[in-house]
């Protein structure tokens, strides 16, 4: 999620379809897959192919989350680590043919839910790709060594140093999908080099994965380890709490979109009482969201971020008499900070904002007291003293004579109100989202 996503997806739609067609031409030529008399093989093959078309047709997709699809990349990882089904049947295609029998079937989930919605990450898919292909090497190629058409020969580990094994080759795995998908989206900003922001983007994408990686790499071990004893049933089996995940998952993003909405009516009190301009909150919201994102601020993060901007403006319902045009950057520093004092008493109120009452408590610091008193403001905070003085400064007006005239009001204050990297973003945003002449 950034400011230009088209440009991370064009690249990653590149990257993945010259890995499907490197895959399938890989597989084609090394003969690495089953023979077409090996029924048992092929059934196999079949089920954990429809499983990762089908999981990633049901992916986890919304804001405020990285995108993932945990019960195509459970049994990917399961086709990967499975050698062996019941009646001591081992399994003969090898590495090359995995990661084939995933590219197709990723693909084949992936247009399915484009048809279907429209909502596909190809960074996501291409990265989940990718760690199924370094699990399928680490694991069939570097510690069974397997060659191709013939099975995997026993490695002599005792199931829990296997499952251990696998656990952690799995977690390479995930960590290579992180990686891949950071550095897509990673770009330097201002001061901050490409690489400090690709450790931070890494860093806040492990932490807000690390449930359902963990959840994602158990259950494919769980799916091989059953399967010479169950075989394919193992698929259904292990991935059913996978699939109430899914629900609960839907269930919560409902309930938060009515969330948002109580929100979104909230912060119109204000356009509606005469306060502000109409719509003015909302345009808050978006342009400091996009902000956030060109510097990398975490999914989540962005959340709060877009219901404090919603709210940044609602303690001027405790205003005897209007600031014309509802511009706080126009009113006095004191009577800034009574607004923001009532603003915050307001979310407080709530008892269920906190992390947005946080983001709000500064809005109004000037961010001198960041460079000369080393005072902690969140960044988020910085975001939002930048985006509402641009917004209050154009009065809602999108003319190049608004922008330029609030940018250059921005730019008197630079470094001493304004925080000189976020106005870079800002700019960097508004050059994106203006329609070339």
């Amino acid at each position: 999620m950034n400011a230009h996503p088209e440009r991370f997806g064009s690249a990653a739609l590149v990257l993945g379809a010259t890995a499907l067609v490197v895959s399938v031409a890989v597989a084609m030529v090394r003969s690495d897959g089953p023979p077409w008399s090996d029924m048992a093989d092929l059934a196999c093959v079949v089920a954990f192919a429809t499983a990762i078309a089908l999981g990633e047709w049901l992916q986890l997709a919304a804001s405020g989350f990285r995108g993932s699809a945990p019960i195509s990349t459970a049994a990917a990882f399961g086709l990967v680590f499975t050698v062996e089904i019941p009646e001591g049947h081992h399994i003969t295609y090898g590495a090359s043919f995995v990661i084939a029998v995933t590219a197709v079937s990723m693909a084949a989930g992936a247009l399915a839910r484009q048809v279907r919605s429209g909502d596909v990450s190809l960074v996501g898919t291409t990265g989940r790709l990718l760690s199924v292909a370094v699990a399928a090497v680490l694991y069939r190629v570097v510690h069974l060594r397997q060659h191709s058409g013939v099975p995997a020969a026993d490695d002599g580990l005792v199931p829990w140093q296997s499952a251990l094994l696998m656990l952690g080759i799995a977690g390479v795995a995930l960590l290579a999908d992180i990686l891949f998908t950071s550095a897509l989206r990673t770009t330097s900003t201002g001061s901050v080099s490409a690489a400090a922001r690709l450790q931070q983007t890494f860093v806040q994408e492990v932490r807000s994965s690390a449930a359902i990686s963990t959840a994602v790499a158990v259950t494919g071990v769980l799916i091989a380890l059953a399967a010479p004893a169950v075989g394919v049933s193992a698929l259904p089996l292990f991935l059913a709490p996978l699939v109430l995940t899914l629900f609960a998952f839907r269930r919560y993003v409902s309930i938060r979109a009515t969330y948002l909405q109580s929100i979104r009516t909230l912060s119109r009190l204000t356009d509606a009482a005469g306060y502000t301009l109409p719509g003015h909150s909302e345009r808050v919201a978006a342009l400091s969201v996009a902000v956030g994102r060109a510097l990398g601020v975490p999914e989540r993060e962005l959340l709060d971020l877009e219901y404090a901007a919603l709210l940044h403006d609602i303690g001027q319902v405790a205003l005897v008499e209007p600031i014309p045009g509802g511009a706080t950057v126009l009113a006095a520093p004191a009577d800034q900070r009574r607004i923001g004092a009532d603003t915050l008493a307001i979310v407080r109120e709530t008892g269920v904002l906190d992390s947005v009452a946080g983001i709000l408590e500064h809005q109004t610091t000037p961010y001198r007291q960041v460079r000369e008193l080393g005072e902690e403001i969140p960044l988020t905070s910085r975001i939002i003293k930048v985006v509402n003085a641009f917004e209050d400064l154009t009065g809602g007006q999108h003319t190049p004579r608004a922008r330029d005239g609030a940018i250059e009001r921005i730019y008197l204050g630079l470094g001493y109100e304004y925080d000189p990297r976020v106005v870079d973003a800002l700019l960097r945003v508004l050059g994106a989202r203006t329609p070339a002449p």
